[in-house]
C-alpha cells in the first residue's frame, strides 16, 4: 500500500512537473509569435506534453520514442494554435523547439554548474542537486530574457535596410536603420535628413553643403548637411530631394553605416 502511494505521488509530480515546462513553453510561442492562443488552449497543449511522458514507462526503442515526442510537439502545436497553412505550422513548431534548446540548455548549465565539481579535465557530483522548485522558479526568468531578447532582435532586423547613393561622381552603398527618433529636416522645404558619420563621404571639402540646426538632449549645434544625386532604398524605393546630415561622430550602432528617416519610407508605401 505504501509503495503503491508513493509511486502514485511520484507520478503526479513528473506530470505536473513537465506540464507546467510546457505551459510555459506555449506561452512563450504564442507571445514571441503573437499568436494570441486561448489559456484554455494553452493548457489543452500542456496536458497532452504532460502525460506524454509515461511513455517513458513503454517498452520502446530509442528511435520509436524520439518519433513519439515528436508526434507529441506536433499535436501540442494544432491543438494550441490549430494549422492554418503549411508557413504558420512549421513557423509554430521551429519557435518550440527554440524556446526548450534554451530552456533546456540553460537548466543543464545551471545543473552542472551547481551539482558537479571540476578537478582538471574531471567532473564528479558532489552530493548537491538543485531543486526541482527552483528550476520551475528559473525557468520563466530564463525564458523571459530570452523573449526580450528575440523580439529586440526581431525589432532590429525588420529595421534594416541596404541603401545606394550618388553623390555627385561619388557611389555609396550603406547599412541603413530605420530610426523612428530621427526626425531632423531641413528649416526650408522641410526635405528628410539621413545620418552618416562624415568620414563615409568622400572629397568632403570639394561638395557644397547647408547648415541645419540640430538639438539634442544634451545640445544644439549645426550640422553640416549635402544633397544625395540619387538615394535607393534597396528593394523599397528611390527617393528625392534627400540631404545627408554629416555627423561628427561614428553611429555607436555595431554594423550600421546611417540612420533612416522615417519619412522616406511613409512616402514609399
Amino acid at each position: 500500500m505504501f509503495l503503491g502511494d508513493a509511486m502514485k505521488l511520484y507520478l503526479d509530480l513528473i506530470f505536473l512537473i513537465n506540464f507546467g515546462f510546457d505551459f510555459i513553453l506555449l506561452l512563450v510561442v504564442s507571445y514571441l509569435l503573437r499568436r494570441n492562443a486561448s489559456i484554455k488552449r494553452i493548457c489543452f497543449g500542456a496536458f497532452l506534453g504532460g502525460i506524454s511522458i509515461f511513455s517513458l514507462f513503454l517498452p520502446m526503442t530509442t528511435i520509436s520514442l524520439f518519433l513519439f515526442k515528436v508526434l507529441i510537439s506536433i499535436l501540442m502545436i494544432v491543438i494550441t494554435f490549430s494549422y492554418k497553412n503549411r508557413k504558420y505550422f512549421f513557423q509554430n513548431v521551429f519557435y518550440l523547439y527554440s524556446a526548450s534548446m534554451i530552456l533546456g540548455g540553460f537548466l543543464y548549465f545551471l545543473n552542472v554548474q551547481f551539482s558537479y565539481k571540476q578537478q582538471g579535465i574531471i567532473f564528479f557530483h558532489n552530493g548537491l542537486s538543485i531543486n526541482v522548485i527552483f528550476l520551475i522558479l528559473t525557468s520563466p526568468i530564463i525564458l523571459y530574457v530570452y523573449v526580450k531578447q528575440g523580439i529586440r532582435l526581431k525589432t532590429f532586423y525588420s529595421n534594416l535596410y541596404t541603401v545606394k547613393i550618388q553623390i555627385q561622381q561619388q557611389s555609396y552603398e550603406w547599412k541603413a536603420f530605420l530610426d523612428t527618433g530621427n526626425r531632423l529636416t531641413d528649416p526650408y522645404f522641410h526635405r528628410p535628413i539621413v545620418l552618416v558619420y562624415k568620414d563615409k563621404i568622400r572629397d568632403l571639402e570639394n561638395l557644397e553643403y547647408i547648415l541645419v540646426p540640430m538639438h539634442t538632449i544634451e545640445k544644439s549645434a549645426m550640422i553640416k548637411c549635402i544633397r544625395a544625386d540619387v538615394f535607393t532604398i534597396v528593394g523599397n524605393c528611390s527617393c528625392k530631394d534627400v540631404w545627408i546630415g554629416l555627423c561628427d561622430h561614428p553611429i555607436t550602432m555595431e554594423g550600421i553605416d546611417c540612420l533612416l528617416h522615417p519619412k522616406l519610407l511613409e512616402e514609399s508605401i
